[in-house]
């Protein structure tokens, strides 16, 4: 399906857009996934809609049959948020322990108490944190929208998948300039 509408209420999330992981990403893909991301901000922010930054600075627990990476100690600016977002006090931030962003945060109870009633979603990697938090937004009853050219994955494959395969059963699709023109357009 392709992207149609966008509710009055809706909010952005940036998901893991943070130094540590940025940092990990393809070199080829991650300049421009920032600069998307960074322009669907300001987007969001001139319609005075909310801005949820997101970073995560831990796992979830549990025995999994694929090791997880060995990251050793993280570095001090791990979770930091990348400075293209330029973070506003306005801005909510969440930091998750799991590769979504609802799981293990107030995150639901935040956006309805301000009646989000749907979430614009990017970052990193799509096929995890991305995914995950759509995942997690839908079945919380959210309109989801996926910003397929403001994200990207360390695993191509991955990031394949999720956009064929299963970001069409969670939500709509479109590009940061279509909902960017979507927000233009509610206000003119």
């Amino acid at each position: 399906m392709a992207l149609t509408t966008l509710d009055r209420n809706v909010a952005l999330l940036v998901v893991d857009l943070q130094k540590g992981i940025v940092g990990m990403a393809p070199k080829e893909r991650i300049g421009d996934v920032v600069d998307r991301a960074r322009a669907l901000v300001e987007a969001f922010r001139r319609q005075g809609l909310p801005v949820v930054l997101i970073n995560v600075a831990g796992g979830a627990p549990g025995r999994t049959e694929q090791p997880r990476p060995n990251l050793g100690a993280l570095p001090e600016n791990w979770t930091e948020l990348i400075p293209e977002l330029n973070r506003q006090p306005d801005d909510i931030v969440v930091t998750k322990r799991t590769w979504g962003a609802f799981a293990s945060t107030d995150l639901e109870q935040r956006l309805k108490a301000i009646g989000v009633t749907q979430v614009v979603v990017l970052g990193v990697s799509t096929g995890t944190g991305v995914e995950a938090t759509a995942r997690q937004a839908y079945e919380a009853g959210f309109n989801v929208t996926l910003a397929i050219d403001a994200m990207t994955d360390m695993r191509t494959e991955a990031h394949d998948y999720s956009l064929k395969n299963v970001f069409p059963r969670l939500g709509e699709t479109g590009t940061s300039q279509e909902i960017i023109d979507l927000l233009q357009t509610r206000s003119a």
